[in-house]
């Protein structure tokens, strides 16, 4: 039996194990980092939690596919609330992400997405945070936590891979370079004292953004289980177009589309609703007449014969095939709207909870590639009394989502630039793969483009390969083996330098359509060098104007029953002859009475960017050459002399 001093000591023992053991246990005691408690701003981490090897294994350690969580937060440390949060995360280890529980990926990529150079996430469905000081300290308002889970490569355990900055993207604010230490990252961003924001409503919403297309997302009535909104999309771009428009979103919260005004969904399919959630909430709810109950429905504009229908039409701007024009060609074609009634979910049955779409995504048929925002709150939409009086009625609650048109990469354009000149016979064609190149293709991706004889140009790729060769061995050229690849471009434009005289110079563009489609009310833009731009006079085939927004860029689109760029066509006899592309040209004249010292064959006289449709084509990477057969006006005049000197010195 144990004496009562060793029972004591046990005792106590147990007692400092328990205590140690509650202390450990409660995350709320676990002191916090210490840079947050100096933080007045928005305080960010990024914590790396766990990750597992994927199958298939590999012994390639960089190859090595990882399971990862991990963790991110963004705390409003400020005094006043931080609206629709905006966090950059740098990954950099091809990451694939599978869930951001708590956030949306900003760039509307679709689950899994591939971002291996980083990604904006934006707060879903808590956008805003709250301040400590109105939510006494609320952790659950004035926080986000956005759990992480994806799949890695590389990086061989034990080592730690962390992205390489986190930052808050907002406007306003300053990011230094994060800290690192060990699986955790943070930083704290402050408020630029110079930034200057001059929205007047600014204290309550968030101003309007300005970008190349801007949606409007307006709450026209609201009622318990369903409201209906109005979409309104605006082109602001000058180079910017879409035709035949298709706009998806993601519904988040189970909603689905009852009806629609001036639009329509290409699927239209009831049995989402019936088989899913929509059915165990609406048991009587009849859901045939529904329009989409699809999570990501593809809207697409009525044709002009629907306009007035009494149904499905009626709307105004609405009705166009898609056709979103720059305001400078048709003011009316510039914008489009629809109206659809929306059913909602528990426990969103209340007219006061309101919850936008996400991740938006537009797209034409050969048009700009355009990267949306979020949807962001903005004050309410007011809009002209429908009977006509002389007042405005006020939207129940407004989102505006920004769209930007993306620069293409290397080889994924969507036209292409070729380029000759009256004292070059050679064609420098379209940059091999210049809009893409198959994988499995016979030819090589890497070789430079053939130099082609200019009546090629009006050959089909595939058609061109004879004419190519025999004019590489005419110019004693080596041609590779494999020969190059095409450009897989659906539309190329030809810039060739017409002449050059002591007063001026001319240029003719041709415009060639390698598509099975029709391009109604087209038009192209050329970038030019400043000493070109001041010189020009004319266009004489097209309707040409200056943009009045650069000073450098001519807007060039087809004249009245000219603005048709018709599709390729069958050759004479389609067993023996091409197809033959649909096509428009015209001459430009430029004068030099005020750049008398340009330079066209060094550059001055080609375009620097050139655009069709609103999309910018691929370049070619060099300029033709002089062919070194013809003589410089100062060799002319020598050999003029040295010819009457030798005639006077024989008496000929």
């Amino acid at each position: 039996m144990p004496s009562w001093p060793h029972t004591l000591f046990l005792g106590l023992c147990l007692l400092f194990a328990t205590h140690s053991a509650q202390d450990y246990d409660n995350s709320d005691n676990t002191p916090a980092i210490p840079a947050q408690d100096t933080c007045i701003g928005v305080f960010l981490t990024y914590t790396f939690i766990e990750r597992a090897k994927e199958f298939p294994h590999v012994k390639n350690k960089s190859a090595q596919a990882y399971a990862f969580k991990a963790q991110a937060t963004v705390l409003n440390t400020m005094s006043e609330n931080l609206k629709a949060w905006k966090m950059f995360i740098g990954f950099q280890h091809n990451e694939i992400l599978v869930n951001t529980d708590g956030a949306v990926v900003m760039d509307g990529l679709e689950f899994p997405a591939h971002v291996g150079n980083g990604t904006t996430i934006s707060g879903y469905p808590m956008s805003d945070l709250m301040n400590a000081i109105d939510t006494a300290g609320d952790l659950k308002q004035i926080q986000a936590k956005i759990d992480i889970k994806g799949t890695q490569f590389g990086v061989k355990p034990p080592g730690i891979p962390m992205p390489k900055t986190i930052k808050l993207v907002n406007n306003g604010f300053r990011c230094p370079a994060p800290t690192k230490k060990g699986s955790q990252m943070y930083v704290c961003c402050v408020k630029d004292p110079k930034f200057k924001n001059n929205d007047a409503n600014a204290t309550k919403f968030l101003p309007r953004q300005k970008a190349d297309l801007t949606i409007a997302y307006d709450v026209l009535q609201s009622y318990e289980n369903n409201y209906l909104a109005q979409v309104t999309i605006n082109n602001w771009s000058p180079l910017g177009r879409l035709d035949n428009w298709n706009l998806t979103w993601e519904w988040m919260r189970g909603e689905f589309i009852y009806s629609l005004r001036g639009a329509y969904t290409l699927k239209r399919d009831s049995a989402s609703c019936i088989y899913g959630q929509a059915a165990s909430y609406y048991t009587t709810f009849d859901f045939s007449p529904v329009m989409s109950c699809e999570k990501k429905p593809i809207i697409v504009d009525l044709p002009p014969e629907r306009a007035k229908d009494k149904d499905i039409g009626n709307v105004p701007f609405c009705c166009k095939n898609g056709t979103l024009l720059p305001s400078q060609m048709n003011e009316t074609l510039s914008k489009a709207i629809f109206q659809l009634q929306v059913y909602k979910m528990p426990p969103d049955l209340n007219r006061t909870i309101l919850y936008p779409p996400q991740k938006w995504k537009i797209e034409g048929e050969l048009n700009p590639t355009y990267k949306c925002g979020p949807p962001i709150r903005v004050s309410p939409m007011e809009f002209p009394d429908p009977s006509g009086l002389m007042s405005d009625t006020i939207a129940v609650a407004s989102w505006q989502i920004g769209c930007n048109i993306t620069h293409p990469t290397k080889r994924k354009s969507r036209c292409c630039v070729s380029f000759s000149a009256y004292y070059n016979d050679s064609v420098l064609p379209c940059n091999t793969c210049a809009c893409g190149c198959s994988d499995a293709m016979a030819c090589d991706p890497d070789a430079q483009p053939l130099l082609l004889p200019s009546e090629a140009l009006l050959l089909p790729f595939e058609n061109r390969t004879k004419k190519a060769l025999a004019w590489a061995k005419l110019k004693h050229r080596d041609a590779p083996n494999p020969l190059p690849c095409s450009d897989n471009c659906g539309v190329s434009i030809n810039w060739h330098i017409l002449s050059n005289y002591r007063h001026g110079w001319s240029a003719r563009i041709t415009l060639f359509n390698w598509k099975d489609y029709t391009f109604k009310d087209w038009f192209t833009a050329v970038q030019l060098s400043p000493n070109a731009f001041l010189g020009y006079e004319n266009v004489y085939s097209f309707n040409g104007t200056k943009l009045n927004t650069t000073n450098d860029t001519l807007f060039l689109q087809g004249l009245e029953g000219l603005n048709y760029l018709l599709p390729e066509t069958d050759g004479k006899n389609p067993k023996i002859d091409p197809r033959v592309p649909g096509k428009q040209q015209s001459v430009i004249s430029f004068t030099k009475k005020n750049t008398p010292d340009i330079k066209i064959a060094h550059g001055d006289g080609f375009p620097v960017k050139v655009f069709f449709d609103g999309v910018e084509c691929a370049l070619p990477d060099e300029i033709p050459q002089g062919d070194g057969v013809r003589l410089s006006a100062g060799l002319l005049r020598l050999l003029l002399v040295v010819f009457v000197v030798f005639l006077t010195i024989f008496n000929w």
